[in-house]
């Protein structure tokens, strides 16, 4: 097998390919491995949507979870027993990618449930339940970027586990996120840990942040309006990539770097574009820049393959350009902080319910499963 030249361009100009989904059918059709063998892929990220839907389609499952039954374990023990089986075997997958890369890759990213997203301390033992779980050195545990989720964060890194912030919008959002991971790194060292094996990336969703606002923009139906349309996801991630750069240049971050720590890096998520208008690889090509991670939805990888270009590095000199276009923005009306709140707020949203829907089949399943048990053992 070889890699595809688009998405090995774009690996070498210091993007890293994970890939934003998994299964049980992934994992044994071997799947995922070519896609490491092929697309570039060196990282996997996973969420409550992707499990909801692997484990209410995917038969590869019944086994377990009829085990899971029989044990008597709860809806929601089921669901850690499932989801965590399958990160670890990624894990492991990926294990020769981690080791090549120094921990940089060949990570798998597992989110605590988020029904936790504002409970900091069930957070903070989620996490560490998860991790001890997989029992993997490349294992991720996603958190959101909540209040709460920010006040867990430093605490889980000092427990030595790696983090994926996610469901990150705003700057002042991010600008908190990279604040809680300077924390963490300081905490860890109090408390012993090596710095060398702490890796943490920042979720920075983009596509929805153009839906939410070219809705708004097609409401006032101006032809100013409609020219700023399909700009604000990438100006955000231009702006947030602008933070980071000045928060990893400063003194604070040169001491914890002397001490083994790693810059935590920018992860471009929601890649997948949702208006049919717009380039399907716009969020790839346009987001091309060294030491940062684009998760890509499977049809989005395949985009890429077949037609992705990866010219020079977007982010140079584009900081001046994405101001004024959330300049033009507000001088329409369009309020930014609100655009994120509520982007933020729908996100949990999303994932609430994700998650109340996963409870709901695996709940359902396993007293299917109890009940058909029973029903043999008696004849």
């Amino acid at each position: 097998m070889t890699q595809n030249a688009q998405l090995s361009a774009l690996a070498d100009a210091g993007v890293s390919v994970w890939l934003d989904d998994l299964s049980r059918t992934r994992l044994e059709s071997g799947s995922l491995a070519e896609l490491v063998a092929t697309r570039s892929v060196v990282g996997v990220t996973t969420n409550p949507t992707i499990f909801a839907q692997a484990i209410a389609a995917d038969p590869a499952y019944t086994a377990q979870t009829e085990e899971l039954a029989r044990a008597g374990v709860t809806a929601e023990e089921a669901i850690d027993a499932l989801t965590v089986a399958d990160v670890r075997a990624a894990c492991d997958l990926l294990m020769p990618v981690w080791e090549g890369t120094g921990g940089v890759d060949g990570r798998v990213s597992l989110e605590v449930s988020p029904r936790l997203a504002h409970d900091g301390e069930e957070s903070i033992e989620a996490a560490s339940r998860l991790a001890a779980a997989v029992d993997r050195p490349n294992v991720m545990i996603k958190i959101p970027a909540t209040e709460e989720g920010l006040f867990a964060i430093p605490r889980v890194m000092e427990r030595g586990i790696s983090v994926n912030v996610t469901l990150i919008f705003s700057l002042s959002q991010y600008r908190k996120v990279v604040e809680a991971y300077l924390s963490g790194l300081e905490r860890a060292r109090e408390a012993g840990v090596d710095l060398s094996t702490l890796h943490s990336v920042a979720s920075v969703f983009v596509s929805r942040i153009d839906a939410e606002i070219d809705a708004r923009l097609d409401a006032l139906g101006t032809d100013e309006a409609t020219g700023l349309r399909g700009g604000a996801g990438l100006a955000n991630c231009r702006l947030t990539h602008r933070v980071r750069s000045q928060v990893f240049d400063s003194e604070r971050f040169r001491v914890l770097e002397a001490a083994g720590a790693a810059a935590q890096r920018l992860l471009w998520a929601s890649t997948g574009t949702k208006d049919p208008s717009y380039p399907d690889t716009m969020y790839v090509s346009e987001l091309v820049t060294a030491d940062t991670v684009n998760t890509m939805p499977e049809k989005t990888m395949e985009a890429f393959a077949d037609h992705g270009t990866v010219g020079a590095d977007t982010m140079p000199g584009t900081y001046g350009a994405a101001d004024e276009h959330f300049d033009a923005l507000s001088r329409l009306g369009i309020d930014y902080a609100d655009v994120m709140e509520k982007l933020e707020r729908e996100g949990l949203e999303k994932f609430s319910a994700s998650w109340d829907e996963l409870v709901a089949t695996v709940e359902a399943r396993l007293v299917e499963l109890t009940g058909a048990s029973a029903n043999g053992a008696e004849e």
